[in-house]
């Protein structure tokens, strides 16, 4: 669960977010908003799989039988197909950058001229397909290798790797000239800077990072056994989730303030802003600013991997539980589908830019559709089954792992499950309207 919550939302979208929404200011929000809001949601979607060992649609159809809601459950699933489609446009950048770093393509044509090679990149019509398709085939070999042997496995070796890879990039970041004043950006806020629009970006964020609404978290709760500790499990998760947040801000904007470059360059700042700063280490020192780059973009790649690999799952899931089919065959249909709306988002960037639905790209569509709008609709739907179809007692059967475990601030949870969280819910997808 930890390596669906740690990814490029941590890596790619939480530096760039706290850049464009003010800094140490977006932090708290975002902290409190994971804290009283995700965790539990976090830990409904948990109640859910553990106690009926089923995924979105097979859970709320036990649970409330005979009713459509389960209908709302294959919403959730469909919704994280979606984010794997264009997540895998993101993840092969990662790939294509990857391997630039390895060829040491960051030293060649001086420094200035490197942001402008994203541009370029993206624009391609091949390149980003084949990338693309080189990222969603390595996640579905994973997920074909099924829970024990391919995801658990994967996520137990590489989530080690990335805290490693992650620290030492900060730790270079952090010696940068220049530096003081990222750091000063990440721990000073300015509350001034705190509006209803940040207030709703943060907690957006805190649903993206932790996988929240679409069901990843419900399908690895299946499989969790009984007397493994639910409320240990989330806030490790989310506690996990948030440290790794931070130390992907602190890796990245010191070194965006010592290139001095804009904080809030948007979703390329780590495509196009890094890239630059690895061409202008290179001119003092070549070899270091090389190792620097690819630890870098192999912490995206692998990180991007443990998340994608939680999205087709959850429709692998779903196939093998409600239709029967083999894993390896659902693996390939989802591959097939995922593949070609991603293959329209990547082309967005380019052949495909001219073609506008509601104001947006393809891409753009697909994100916005689903932050803004499904993933709030999906957590305030598993918020309500697990606060109010199942009973007070229930709910501590599950949070106490069927009394082997002392259930931490019940009451507490219990009132945040049923009343806060569905509340505050529903504001974000208002608010998210009229933003």
């Amino acid at each position: 669960m930890a390596g669906s919550a740690i990814g490029l939302g941590n890596i790619w979208r939480f530096p760039y977010m706290v850049g464009e929404h003010g800094g140490a200011a977006f932090i708290i929000v975002y902290i409190l908003a994971t804290l009283f809001l995700s965790l539990p949601i976090f830990l409904s979607e948990s109640i859910l799989g553990r106690r009926t060992h089923l995924g979105p649609f097979g859970a709320l159809a036990k649970i409330s039988p005979g009713t459509k809601w389960k209908y709302m459950g294959l919403l959730t699933i469909i919704s994280a197909l979606i984010i794997l489609s264009f997540y895998s446009v993101v993840g092969g950048w990662s790939v294509d950058y990857f391997v630039k770093s390895l060829t040491l393509s960051f030293s060649r044509g001086g420094a200035d001229s490197v942001p402008a090679v994203f541009g370029s990149f993206i624009s391609k019509p091949v390149a980003p397909l084949v990338c693309h398709t080189i990222f969603l085939l390595l996640t579905a070999l994973i997920v074909g290798f099924g829970v024990k042997k391919g995801i658990e496995l994967f996520s137990k070796v590489t989530l080690p790797l990335l805290f490693i890879l992650i620290v030492v990039i900060l730790v270079y970041s952090l010696s940068l000239p220049g530096s003081s004043a990222g750091i000063a950006y990440l721990v000073k806020p300015d509350f001034s800077k705190i509006t209803v629009e940040t207030v709703a970006y943060a907690m957006g964020q805190s649903f993206f990072s932790l996988s929240l609404g679409v069901g990843t978290i419900l399908t690895y709760s299946s499989h969790i056994s009984k007397s493994e500790n639910l409320m240990a499990s989330g806030i490790g998760t989310a506690a996990s989730d948030m440290g790794f947040a931070m130390l992907a801000g602190f890796a990245v904007m010191p070194a965006v303030f010592a290139a001095g470059i804009a904080p809030g360059a948007g979703p390329g700042l780590i495509f196009e802003t890094l890239p630059y700063i690895f061409a202008k280490m290179g001119e003092a020192s070549p070899v270091i600013s090389a190792v620097v780059a690819i630890l870098f973009f192999l912490t995206i790649l692998v990180s991007a991997l443990t998340s994608s690999i939680s999205m087709l799952e959850t429709g692998v899931s779903y196939l093998e539980e409600e239709k029967g089919m083999r894993r390896w065959s659902a693996v390939g249909l989802l591959f097939l589908l995922t593949w070609t709306l991603g293959a329209l988002c990547s082309l967005s960037f380019g052949p495909l830019a001219d073609v506008q639905i509601f104001g947006c790209t393809i891409f753009e569509l697909c994100d916005k559709l689903t932050a803004n709008f499904l993933m709030t609709l999906g957590g305030f739907l598993f918020t309500i089954f697990a606060g109010w179809k199942l009973s007070k007692d229930d709910l501590r059967d599950e949070l106490s792992s069927g009394g082997l475990h002392r259930p931490v601030a019940f009451r507490l949870t219990v009132f945040l499950i049923r009343y806060i969280a569905p509340i505050v819910i529903i504001t974000i997808f208002i608010t998210n309207l009229f933003l």
